[in-house]
């Protein structure tokens, strides 16, 4: 950046400015294949800074046009989200304080990691049902604005239905607060003389004139990050209009977020949890065992493939820490079980965990009762999680397969391009050998598949040498073959992990010419000049994401 104009930046902010060449670096990467070098980096220390930051890009933008301001919570977006070539804004540095409780509301900045929230919210009784995996590594920040999802979302849905009220400074650099509406609500609004109100009156509009357009657009899976949710914001039957539905998951490209309202569920006294292992003979008669499943209306089905199980045999004793063992020993007894599948030859193709949770213990195991019971016509082989520390080590193969691969494979790393597909699950018999055959163009692939079963769906995550010119050449044409396979079966380029570098150029084929372009004027209602996180949702470039692989680790 500039001299003069970096020295002026710096005196808009109350907080840290850096241009310095490890602050770049930092946080030119996510866990994402993407690097993308930016220009200076933010640590605000309230919303007044980002007010300024807001201003100072829209007085220098015509000079300059390559300011923008992309915000970063975590950093942990598998799609390079959080990534540009500008000024990024971090927040968890110091916009990490939770407001407060209100009956079962949490206010929270966005900075607040998942593992603090979830600790002050446990205090209370209450959870936030719809944290994602990496809830060890997670920002409230990026949960929302990916809307996140994870193991409970099953029963629970997304982060899309528990955000109640948020804080947005928008692109006049004015800081605005946004809940659902009533009719009464949204008539005031629209006859406000300022940003907020021309706001309400072009998206109400925009809505309502492509209303049943834009509802035959939303997918026909239970769960999609993928564009603008539109078809969220106004609805009929309770007559609300609920522009936060639409920041959710908009990945900061109409506004920052300052502060969120979330709602929170009381947490139920007991879980059980039946573990089922398939063969690969088993297979065929995957979408009959998930409706087998289904009646019983367990809290989560989760799922993992073998090479996940190898891995977590390979590293126990990464994970003597995270179970809080006392020792290898005790840890190494938990896995006899896994140890003697792997030694023997016998490791299961798909892992599935059933967990029902309630308030009733006998409940519980009635219901593992029956589900053995409707399971047995398929002599499936299957074990409860007889206690916490066996369904904590199923729970960990599950949720930390992922950050195994980054730390521990040295000459491979781990490529997250296919990693967040959906289609329904009664597709699966057909969908699955299809994606196979896809896969298996590629013998040199190394991957693993984990995922929601029951919303169907997949996290493949591929071992490879990106290094390699290669190898990254495969990333775009697998990437197409996988989602083309996908949008046959009106599925999701993503159910949790939202569009970023990495699937924002696949959203025209998706929704099509006229669902695009509604997005396209969504964001030129909201950020005309295009200052907030560019290259995300509309005007994204495959081009430019292959350009931005990163080439070395």
């Amino acid at each position: 950046m500039d001299k003069n104009l970096f020295e002026e930046l710096k005196k808009e902010v109350t907080g840290q400015v850096y241009e310095d060449e490890q602050t770049l670096q930092k946080f030119s990467h996510d866990a994402s294949i993407f690097e993308v070098n930016p220009r200076a980096v933010v640590f605000p220390k309230n919303s007044d800074d980002i007010k300024n930051l807001v201003n100072f890009v829209n007085k220098h933008k015509k000079e300059h046009p390559f300011l923008s301001l992309t915000a970063r919570a975590a950093g942990t977006d598998m799609g390079g989200g959080g990534l540009n070539d500008s000024i990024i804004i971090s927040f968890t540095e110091h916009l990490n304080k939770i407001i407060g409780l209100e009956g079962n509301v949490a206010t929270c900045e966005p900075g607040v990691y998942y593992r603090d929230f979830e600790k002050y919210t446990l205090n209370h009784g209450l959870i936030f049902p719809s944290y994602p995996a990496s809830r060890e590594l997670c920002a409230i920040g990026g949960i929302v604005n990916n809307n996140s999802g994870g193991e409970k979302s099953f029963e629970y849905g997304k982060t899309e239905n528990f955000v109640k009220n948020l804080k947005m400074i928008l692109s006049d650099g004015n800081e605005y607060e946004f809940k659902a509406l009533n009719d009464r609500e949204l008539a005031q609004k629209l006859l406000l003389d300022n940003l907020e109100g021309k706001i309400y009156r072009e998206m109400h509009a925009l809505i309502t004139k492509n209303y049943d357009e834009i509802m035959a657009a939303k997918p026909k899976v239970s769960k999609n990050s993928a564009g603008y949710f539109l078809w969220n914001v106004y609805d009929k039957e309770k007559k609300t209009f609920d522009l936060t539905k639409l920041f959710t998951g908009a990945q900061g490209t109409l506004g920052i977020m300052t502060q969120a309202s979330l709602e929170l569920i009381p947490v139920k006294k007991h879980s059980e949890m039946l573990v089922v292992f398939l063969e690969e003979k088993d297979m065929d008669n995957l979408g009959h065992i998930i409706n087998a499943i289904l009646p019983l209306k367990p809290e989560s089905i989760e799922t993992y493939d073998d090479n996940t199980l190898k891995l977590a045999v390979k590293y126990f004793k990464e994970f003597a820490k995270k179970l809080g063992a006392k020792n290898i020993v005790s840890t190494a007894i938990h896995f006899i079980p896994e140890f003697l599948m792997v030694l023997r030859g016998g490791v299961p193709k798909l892992i599935l965990q059933i967990e029902f949770t309630g308030n009733n213990f006998d409940d519980l195991m009635d219901k593992i009762k029956s589900l053995k019971k409707s399971l047995a016509p398929f002599n499936l082989s299957t074990r409860v999680a007889g206690n916490e520390m066996q369904a904590k080590k199923y729970w960990l193969i599950r949720r930390e397969s992922f950050s195994l691969l980054r730390e521990k494979v040295r000459d491979k790393h781990t490529a997250p391009f296919i990693d967040d597909f959906v289609v329904n699950p009664e597709h699966l018999p057909e969908f699955l050998p299809k994606l196979n055959k896809i896969l298996s163009k590629y013998p040199s692939l190394i991957y693993t598949i984990a995922g929601h079963l029951g919303d169907g769906n997949f996290h493949i995550i591929p071992l490879m040498d990106i290094t390699n010119e290669k190898e990254r050449e495969i990333i775009p044409i697998l990437g197409q073959d996988v989602y083309d396979l996908v949008f046959e079966y009106k599925g999701s380029t993503t159910g949790e992990h939202n569009d970023g570098l990495v699937r924002s150029p696949y959203l025209k084929q998706m929704y099509g010419e006229k669902i695009y372009e509604l997005f396209e004027k969504t964001k030129e209602i909201f950020d005309p000049k295009n200052i907030f996180n560019p290259r995300k949702k509309v005007n994204s470039s495959m081009d430019y994401s292959m350009k931005h692989i990163r080439t070395s680790w």
